[in-house]
């Protein structure tokens, strides 16, 4: 069972990354399986300073949860030496009821691939009796292969040069019937292992078991042959003797399809429906064997199980979010486009921060909260409250946020204005950089726009960037899919916002949503700190009204 992952939305804000950490940390308790934080993007600096201040590693980054080859159940087969015969590649065939196996380096790279149909086209087809001497045999092959045994030679030799001979009797051989090198297969008589010594044999093969007296031996020291004693007879060593040769003289080895362990499913699927293969080796990512993967393995793809916090809108969730199996989903925002398939466990509250949620769960399920997870669900809360100045702030979320800053130990005033001023630091950051620390897509009607939010305690900070960052908008809105672009400069200390807006009917759209002067490109807007409660509603209502 791969583990469950934790995720919150695209451009992760405090409350999408400590709430993953700590409901993941939660899961876990309450039912002994793996479930593992992450996220969807960057770690904004004001979330960095948090992680650091309660020493907690960043969650692992997840770009997409389309189905990779790592969630096939491809089949572990293991991979052969090069040097192994073709009777024993049959034999790993057969016991593991499978067709192809890969042939491996000793560093575990793919040399090759043999097939069945390999082996029987070269059984059937093969009629070159020199074979087995250029496929380099090993005499090991042949001894194994016949139930036999080497008794004079060296066991690592190969049999490189010479045709394959059968010496049935004397009376049917002439003197050229046996060549320099050549590997008789004898029928027993000592009278037949000299003659074939004499005649300048490389290997001689006794059937039936026969006895090879002293002075045979001797005299096949002294000139170098070969001599192996099966217990087969001479029929069945001629059938079976091919079948010595290594696997590396038959297998393929170009055009050798594979694929890599982290290649998307829906990629590899377009590859593979092309072609007539049945197996498909799988790589590492240093290319080394893994296992074989059919088309059928394909089809079931194992969908990896998600748990959603702190969104619930498909267009905020991470890519490949259809290919998963949302299981549960935290938030505190309004109900929006995620499907599932089954009936699920999806708690969404309204209240300031999904830390609140997951801490109340802490407490339902009677599971005491540690100083450091404390830390963590406090930190999301200030973030997300503006420290409890902004307008989704509930009685919930401060009296728990207090409760838990005494757990973790800090100074709410004092901590919450050094995680501000972590964030705040906007110089030195592109205007890209500085869209993107918190942007989020929303679509009403037909009309598409994101809405991104920077925070600061510098009232002449977010001014300087105030041209930037309009130039910057205008620049990006023809190729941002979007019909209209917000941006909300927003000053904790002061409870404002000053919203920078681009597009085609963007003006009449806010004047509409706000009773305020409009300028040409902005507008602002006392009191507002909230964008899930005082921009996004307005804004969406107007659009419906016009």
């Amino acid at each position: 069972m791969k583990p469950t992952i934790v995720i919150g939305h695209k451009n992760p804000d405090t409350d999408s990354i400590c709430s993953a950490i700590c409901y993941a940390r939660l899961k876990t308790i309450l039912t002994g399986e793996e479930y593992i934080a992450c996220r969807a993007g960057d770690i904004n600096n004001e979330t960095k300073f948090v992680l650091e201040h309660f020493e907690v590693d960043p969650p692992r980054l997840v770009e997409s949860l389309e189905p990779t080859l790592a969630d096939v159940q491809f089949r572990e087969i293991d991979g052969i030496a090069p040097n192994i015969s073709l009777r024993r590649a049959w034999e790993h065939m057969r016991d593991k009821n499978i067709q192809t196996l890969p042939v491996l380096t000793k560093r575990g790279k793919i040399r090759g691939l043999i097939t069945l149909g390999d082996e029987a086209r070269f059984y059937l087809e093969d009629q070159d009796p020199r074979a087995l001497s250029k496929a380099n045999t090993p005499y090991i092959n042949i001894a194994n292969t016949l139930w036999g045994e080497i008794i004079v030679g060296d066991t690592g030799a190969k049999f490189t040069r010479g045709k394959v001979v059968v010496a049935a009797s004397k009376s049917n051989m002439n003197d050229d019937y046996i060549s320099e090198h050549d590997m008789v297969i004898i029928g027993g008589t000592a009278e037949l292992q000299k003659y074939a010594i004499e005649h300048g044999a490389g290997s001689i093969i006794v059937c039936l078991a026969a006895k090879v007296p002293p002075a045979v031996r001797k005299m096949a020291e002294e000139s170098g042959c070969t001599v192996i004693v099966t217990p087969m007879d001479m029929y069945s060593c001629a059938k079976l003797i091919n079948q010595a040769m290594p696997v590396s003289h038959i297998m393929r080895k170009d055009g050798i399809i594979s694929f890599g362990i982290d290649e998307s499913v829906s990629d590899v699927k377009s590859d593979v429906s092309k072609r007539r293969i049945r197996y498909f080796p799988i790589l590492d990512a240093d290319e080394r064997y893994l296992g074989l993967m059919s088309q059928r393995n394909l089809l079931n793809a194992e969908r990896r199980k998600v748990i959603l916090v702190d969104h619930n809108e498909r267009g905020q969730a991470i890519d490949g979010i259809r290919s998963a199996e949302v299981v549960e989903i935290i938030d505190h925002h309004r109900i929006d486009s995620v499907e599932t398939m089954n009936p699920i466990y999806f708690r969404n509250q309204p209240l300031g921060c999904t830390a609140t949620i997951i801490s109340l769960i802490y407490d339902e399920n009677g599971v005491e909260i540690d100083s450091n997870t404390a830390g963590l669900l406090c930190s999301a809360i200030l973030s997300d409250t503006l420290m409890f100045r902004s307008p989704t702030c509930t009685p919930t979320d401060e009296a728990i946020a207090r409760r838990l800053a005494k757990t973790a130990g800090i100074n709410i005033q004092r901590y919450a204005m050094s995680m501000f001023n972590a964030g705040s630091l906007l110089s030195g950051k592109s205007p890209d950089d500085i869209f993107h620390i918190d942007c989020k897509p929303f679509k009403a009607m037909q009309t598409v726009f994101k809405v991104s939010q920077v925070t600061s305690v510098s009232a002449r900070e977010l001014e300087r960037i105030k041209d930037a960052m309009l130039r910057y908008m205008e620049g990006i809105l023809p190729g941002s899919g979007c019909d209209m672009l917000f941006m909300m400069l927003t000053n904790i200390i002061e409870e404002s916002t000053e919203l920078l807006f681009v597009g085609q009917g963007a003006k009449g759209i806010v004047t509409s949503a706000f009773p305020a002067d409009c300028s040409d490109n902005s507008v602002n807007l006392p009191g507002v700190v909230s964008r899930k409660k005082q921009i996004i509603g307005p804004i969406i209502r107007a659009i419906e009204d016009m």
